[in-house]
């Protein structure tokens, strides 16, 4: 990471609030913008050219979906957090589905926040090549190359996919629906037959490796879980 304070652009119609928490992550090293609607988040984007966006939904003159479609379709790497109390299952989708990068449900506590973004920041900005690594297993979603006890397997991009949403949240649940959304686009019925066939396959790579596997959670979705020795 540089000298400088990584920049973010955060937008949100609740001057109170938004300034609360626009305090609290100066005071944790970052620069933030904040404006208060949408049309002021997309003008500030070209603007600053921000590390991470934060975007509210509900806001004035243009909603947080919209801005998110409008920044992906101009930078498709710059880190995107949803942050909303629009906490229906389709609303969620709808944000995975426009590649935002995390979906936080309104109210959060802000050290909750500032842990997503440091985690996500280590992961962007750590090294040229970054890699995930647990117990005996190595992945790097750069080269797409799984090491499993020494051995290397080159996964599909989809695989590479799932790989990465499931280590950025090691040993805890990714919902079916994220991941469909994320890596697919939607969650049709075939593209569930579509993961179920990829966690197969992912589960076939990781076998050699006692310490890590794939988890199957009823109803919810999958958890990549560390595992300690007997």
């Amino acid at each position: 990471m540089n000298d400088s304070p990584l920049k973010i652009l955060f937008a949100d119609d609740d001057a109170t609030y938004s300034l609360f928490l626009k305090r609290f992550l100066e005071r944790a090293g970052y620069e933030v913008v904040h404006v208060p609607d949408g049309k002021q988040a997309l003008e500030q984007f070209r603007l600053c050219r921000p590390d991470l966006v934060l975007l509210d939904i509900n806001m004035p003159e243009i909603n947080g979906f919209e801005v998110a479609r409008q920044i992906r379709s101009w930078d498709k790497k710059v880190l995107l957090f949803f942050l909303s109390d629009r906490t229906e299952i389709s609303d969620r989708l709808k944000g995975f589905s426009l590649k935002g990068n995390d979906y936080i449900p309104k109210p959060f506590y802000p050290e909750e926040l500032l842990a997503k973004i440091e985690e996500r920041f280590a992961d962007s900005t750590g090294e040229d090549n970054p890699h995930y690594q647990a117990s005996h297993t190595l992945f790097s979603p750069e080269t797409n190359e799984l090491t499993v006890c020494g051995t290397a397997h080159t996964v599909t991009s989809r695989q590479a996919e799932i790989l990465t949403l499931l280590f950025q949240n090691i040993n805890q649940t990714v919902y079916r629906e994220n991941i469909l959304t994320h890596v697919w686009g939607n969650d049709s019925y075939a593209n569930s037959l579509a993961l179920n066939v990829q966690i197969s396959y992912l589960r076939h790579y990781l076998k050699d490796d006692s310490g890590i596997r794939i988890e199957s959670i009823k109803k919810k979705g999958y958890v990549l879980r560390t595992v300690s020795p007997e």
